[in-house]
């Protein structure tokens, strides 16, 4: 009787839970389109998405240059972060020795802990001298603070993201594969690759989909090492702005429809991040299928 009264009890803890959770999220939501659709309405949709030039004492509006920019950096953080966090994954579940485990796995998990301010820092201290060092030998100037130095900095700050999610995910495929594709006669290298790997395919697309939502959601670090520039990327190894730092840097100080604008700007941001996730979910799913 006891544990009916308390599993009764639980199951409304949960579900009040699951409706704060609910709440929450559409409170979000109404506050940003709430703020954004008058804007957008009256500015115009096309013109702000569209729009070469951000003037906000003008009161011209086009994020464009900081779309384009977002794209850049997040591109080349998931181009350096995922195949070194998979590959780095892979290791860990089924080639890293056990004494050996026993530290890489504390200090992915205190990677993941470590503030954005920290990575910045480490960003603005060692990388930024080192890619102007390195343009200036092969003939290119650069301040360092550029598209690439923001997206080392991201590649290496999702690592952690996707090297632990997608061990989780690779530990939980049944050892029943792995025992009957070496007792078929493979070699243990092809079937980590060959069916391990894929059989964790869902859960590896988890992880770059919460790797993908942290590089474009990530301001402090890229504000310190990107150079703020809010024009189009000239280069790999100059300035630029993203949409996070455009907010985070006017956000302070802005007023009327200045600030209408960057809240703008946060909703374009928002449904970029659900339109990605979507793409993402739909064709797992649909590989799921097959």
């Amino acid at each position: 009787m006891q544990n009916d009264k308390l599993e009764t009890v639980m199951k409304w803890v949960f579900f009040a839970c699951a409706v704060i959770s609910i709440v929450a999220l559409l409170s979000i939501c109404y506050f940003i389109f709430a703020n954004s659709i008058p804007f957008l309405a009256k500015y115009g949709l096309t013109d702000f998405l569209f729009g070469t030039q951000w003037r906000p004492t003008q009161e011209t509006f086009g994020i464009a240059p900081m779309l384009v920019g977002s794209l850049y950096v997040t591109l080349l953080a998931m181009l350096i972060g995922v195949p070194a966090g998979i590959f780095t994954a892979v290791y860990m579940a089924f080639y890293c020795p056990p004494k050996w485990h026993r530290f890489l796995k504390p200090a992915v998990n205190l990677m993941a802990g470590i503030p954005s301010i920290v990575y910045g820092y480490f960003g603005l201290v060692v990388l930024v001298p080192a890619v102007r060092q390195f343009t200036r030998l092969i003939g290119m100037h650069s301040p360092g603070l550029s598209v690439f130095t923001a997206g080392l900095v991201l590649g290496i700050m999702i690592l952690p993201t996707i090297i632990t999610t997608s061990e989780s995910s690779l530990r939980a495929v049944p050892k029943s594969y792995y025992n009957a594709s070496v007792g078929l006669g493979a070699t243990h290298d092809r079937t980590c690759y060959r069916i391990m790997l894929p059989a964790a395919r869902s859960g590896i697309i988890a992880a770059i989909i919460l790797g993908l939502g942290r590089a474009v959601g990530e301001t402090m670090a890229v504000i310190m090492v990107a150079g703020n520039q809010a024009i189009f990327p000239r280069g790999l190894f100059q300035g630029v702005r993203t949409m996070t730092t455009n907010i985070m840097l006017e956000m302070a100080y802005a007023g009327g429809i200045h600030r209408e604008a960057l809240i703008a700007t946060g909703a374009i941001l928002f449904i970029i991040i659900l339109a990605i996730n979507a793409i993402l979910a739909y064709v797992n799913a649909k590989g799921g299928h097959h």
